[in-house]
């Protein structure tokens, strides 16, 4: 345990994860009331959109007007997805976000085939490319991950060697073009992950590059996110990508209707019963996941928007143990 951090940063992913996949479409002036919402909880990064097909996923194909409709605030980040370089243009084009660059491996063959119909050196030297288009566009590359990093509905169990030998090849990239890489994440893609797992591949990676900071991207299809946070919490990782509400869901899922991203307001508690700053009002950030159950008209997972937080009842109980002292 003595390889807790003292403070984590969670990002928030919830408005894309959750918006690009519900099947009922949601207005874009919702859209915008979660975001602002979500900029007043101290959450330090949002991410709010993605720039990608409208025919393709329809729920983003009013990216443009939800980013010029938000409001911006100070000490925030907010960010956008964009697998392309049309994608990458109309992001710069929206002139209101933080634009900052990404490189992503798949440690799963198949999959990669399926999702991206690329080869594992394929999309190696498509990590070539895309820093040349970051570098055209004068965009700093800032973070890069591996995706389905602990398993794969295709491929099943992922050797350990194979993401250590992603982990390398992302090291040989940057180092080619002096990139100053702020995070490396380590993505459970389709909800692989069981705290022993974390423990394993975050441990190999650490033990092999003790320098890089590590995130953690985690679905909680079978009900592990949270477990899964905790382990990675005792292996010193300090930084966090989730969902307020839990919104999202996984299309790799053998289920429809599977948990989306780890539930933002969920992870806040439990890092602050651990003594773990976040710099996220809590209370604020339940108000939130309410809204976004509201938005999308059906129960989300998350538990705290329900259970709500210890500290009223622990007033209540010393409001109680303080009368039973005076009678």
């Amino acid at each position: 345990m003595s390889d807790l951090p003292r403070r984590v940063r969670i990002n928030e992913e919830g408005p894309r994860e959750g918006f690009q996949i519900e099947r009922n479409p949601i207005p874009t002036a919702r859209k915008i009331e979660l975001i602002d919402a979500l900029s007043l909880t101290g959450v330090p990064q949002i991410q709010v959109v993605s720039f990608v097909s409208p025919s393709a996923v329809p729920g983003m194909a009013d990216a443009e007007q939800v980013v010029a409709g938000f409001t911006r605030r100070t000490g925030v980040i907010y960010t956008g997805l964009w697998l392309n370089e049309k994608g990458l243009l109309r992001a710069l084009a929206a002139n209101k976000l933080d634009i900052r660059g990404s490189l992503a491996l798949t440690a799963s063959e198949r999959f990669l085939l399926r999702n991206q119909k690329r080869t594992p050196d394929e999309d190696l030297a498509a990590q070539h490319s895309l820093i040349a288009m970051y570098r055209a566009h004068e965009v700093p590359v800032v973070r890069a991950g591996i995706m389905a990093a602990f398993g794969c509905n295709f491929e099943g169990d992922v050797p350990l060697a194979r993401v250590l030998g992603l982990v390398d090849q992302i090291r040989k990239l940057s180092a080619t073009y002096g990139l100053r890489l702020e995070t490396l994440s380590l993505a459970d893609t389709m909800a692989w992950a069981t705290p022993a797992a974390i423990r394993r591949v975050v441990g190999a990676v650490r033990e092999a590059h003790p320098e890089l900071r590590l995130s953690l991207h985690l679905h909680d299809t079978r009900g592990m996110g949270i477990a899964n946070a905790y382990a990675g919490l005792q292996m010193g990782v300090d930084t966090f990508d989730a969902a307020v509400g839990g919104l999202g869901g996984c299309p790799f899922a053998a289920h429809a209707g599977a948990a989306g991203n780890v539930c933002t307001e969920d992870l806040v508690f439990m890092c602050h019963e651990m003594g773990i700053e976040t710099g996220i009002d809590l209370d604020a950030l339940i108000e939130a996941a309410r809204l976004a159950e509201d938005i999308v008209g059906h129960p989300l997972p998350g538990s705290m928007m329900r259970g709500g937080t210890l500290d009223r009842l622990r007033a209540k109980a010393r409001a109680a143990a303080e009368a039973a002292a005076q009678a």
